[in-house]
């Protein structure tokens, strides 16, 4: 008998040492979740009431936006980012990040970086070639710029996941020009939400580009939030072309940029303060 109870033990040990060794080869989305939590900032970005109980709203949850019902999503978690993906158009519905003042700052270069097919979404997905001989630029979503602090970071900002087929001359001019802006911002304010994102407001004729058929925007959308040293919240919206845009001249509310966008943005604030930031529509403060 005690033989018995001697093998089972030894099985059920057996088994407990499997499952912990499991754990570890293959780490669940809630073990890259709480891993990302280490990466962003742990400040309370905002606080109110909802619902008759207060609020409190960290970096993490600003970083989840509410896509519309039906729309194709894979959500992603990098070190420097989070982002929804969509397998129908072959690029993200958005990509969000904190960044900090410490963030803006970094010595990790781009020029040995490489970009990348994404091997956490299916196929067909966009890859470099696809951008061969198309005319447009493979546009950073999450600038590599944001992402000196940490070579991990600056390397996963070169994933297609995190990039667009995108006019060059808004690349490299008015586009670059906001990036840079909310560096100075993040400097400013100590921290900022960046969530940016395609607009697709051809849907009777869509354009795509290489073999797979990656979908082009019609446009770009970028909305900033802060907490310090009040909420406020701005939007912006580019065509994807190579018309003069300053950045400035592309100011919208963020309800506009919910509308256009079909996403829900900052959902995770109280809302007052949600409903109160994202009707501004002016620099004022900044």
């Amino acid at each position: 008998m005690m033989k018995r109870y001697t093998f089972y033990y030894i099985y059920v040990l057996l088994g407990m040492l499997l499952m912990v060794a499991c754990r570890q080869t293959n780490p669940s989305a809630d073990g890259a979740i709480a891993s990302f939590k280490q990466q962003v900032p742990a400040a309370v970005q905002g606080q109110g009431q909802r619902d008759g109980t207060q609020t409190k709203v960290t970096a993490l949850d600003l970083l989840k936006q509410r896509v519309g019902r039906g729309i194709s999503e894979i959500m992603l978690t990098r070190k420097g980012y989070m982002t929804s993906y969509n397998k129908q158009t072959r690029t993200p519905n958005w990509v969000a990040w904190t960044l900090t003042k410490a963030h803006s700052y970094g010595n990790n270069q781009r020029e040995n970086e490489r970009f990348e097919e994404d091997l956490d979404v299916p196929e067909p997905r966009s890859t470099f070639q696809d951008f061969y001989n198309s005319r447009y630029d493979r546009g950073h979503m999450c600038p590599a710029g944001d992402n000196k602090w940490d070579a991990v970071a600056m390397t996963e900002s070169f994933l297609m996941t995190n990039i667009c087929p995108q006019n060059h001359q808004l690349n490299k001019e008015d586009w670059n020009s906001l990036e840079i802006q909310c560096r100075l911002w993040a400097r400013k304010f100590g921290e900022v939400t960046i969530v940016c994102g395609p607009l697709f407001e051809d849907s009777d004729q869509p354009r795509t580009i290489g073999r797979n058929k990656v979908r082009v925007p019609t446009g770009f959308f970028k909305v900033v939030y802060r907490a310090q040293p009040e909420p406020h919240a701005v939007g912006f919206i580019f065509k994807n072309n190579g018309s003069s845009q300053p950045w400035r001249e592309q100011l919208v509310s963020v309800d506009e940029v919910e509308r256009r966008a079909g996403i829900n943005f900052f959902h995770a604030l109280p809302d007052d303060v949600e409903n109160s930031v994202e009707a501004e529509e002016q620099l004022k403060g900044w």
